[in-house]
């Protein structure tokens, strides 16, 4: 039965992530949530296609500014965002922790550093660079406590979900298996979940950005239009727009949900320990 599952699953991913590269190249997006779209589908199969369809696939021409600018579709945005960069190293991680057959705990920090390491130096400070002026250092101080809450919830859902899984699912400990895979999917599935409501609050306090619109640059009126449309589109996360120093919300505030954000990763690790313990 998990057999046919998985491998109808792995079917309609291959659909998909054609799909979506192929389709995204039209798509008035800015290149790294491109890339970010087609890594999630890479990961989340149908669920990804489904969602940039409905999030960021533009209507209509000349409609994308405006389809894009409602705020579900911007935190839409920022959580693809997460997921993409962050799932990247915690799939090495997890394929490290495999072949070196280490305990479930220094699995874990192994796929957290990684994924966080790669998430916000590259994928977040790295690719967004332009947004904080085009310094790197600043890049990487506006979008460090973003990524991280972000990413702690993340990593609250995926380790039960992961954990869980491999521990009943005979052989999927080994990434050579194809229910390594798809458990590894159904994780980031579940932590894109689990990290949206963080970033609605991430967005809605703009801590972090949304969906984007790039056109191709025509004439000096033209571009006049598209600037105007990209300030427009970002929503409650305009260039600029991306630490602690740009956002109206309180410096406690922050910390308050940072707290938050390790007290749930606490509970999803507890999870993973009592059901594996």
């Amino acid at each position: 039965m998990l057999d046919g599952v998985m491998l109808l699953w792995f079917i309609l991913t291959s659909i998909s992530v054609v799909f979506v590269a192929v389709d995204i190249r039209k798509t008035p997006e800015s290149k790294v949530l491109k890339w970010g779209f087609i890594l999630l589908t890479l990961y989340t199969g149908p669920f990804g296609a489904f969602l940039y369809v409905l999030g960021c696939r533009e209507p209509l021409a000349g409609l994308h500014e405006r389809f894009v600018a409602v705020r579900w579709r911007q935190v839409l945005g920022s959580t693809m965002h997460c997921v993409a960069g962050d799932g990247v190293g915690i799939l090495v991680g997890a394929v490290i922790g495999s072949v070196l057959s280490l305990a479930m705990l220094a699995d874990i920090a192994l796929e957290y550093v990684l994924g966080f390491g790669f998430g916000w130096t590259i994928f977040q400070a790295l690719f967004m660079k332009d947004t904080a002026g085009g310094s790197y250092p600043r890049a990487l101080y506006n979008t460090f406590i973003p990524e991280l809450l972000s990413m702690n919830c993340l990593m609250a859902a995926m380790v039960p979900v992961a954990s869980i899984a491999k521990a009943n699912v005979p052989g999927s400990e080994s990434p050579l298996s194809a229910a390594f895979w798809f458990i590894m999917s159904m994780a980031l599935l579940a932590g894109f979940i689990a990290a949206y409501p963080m970033n609605w609050w991430l967005v809605s306090n703009h801590l972090k950005h949304g969906m984007m619109t790039v056109r191709p640059k025509k004439s000096n009126s033209d571009q006049g239009k598209e600037d105007q449309g990209h300030k427009m589109d970002m929503g409650s996360g305009e260039p600029g727009h991306g630490g602690m120093d740009s956002s109206p919300v309180s410096t406690f505030k922050i910390l308050q949900m940072t707290v938050l954000s390790f007290a749930i990763f606490a509970v999803g690790i507890g999870i993973a320990l009592a059901f594996n313990g």
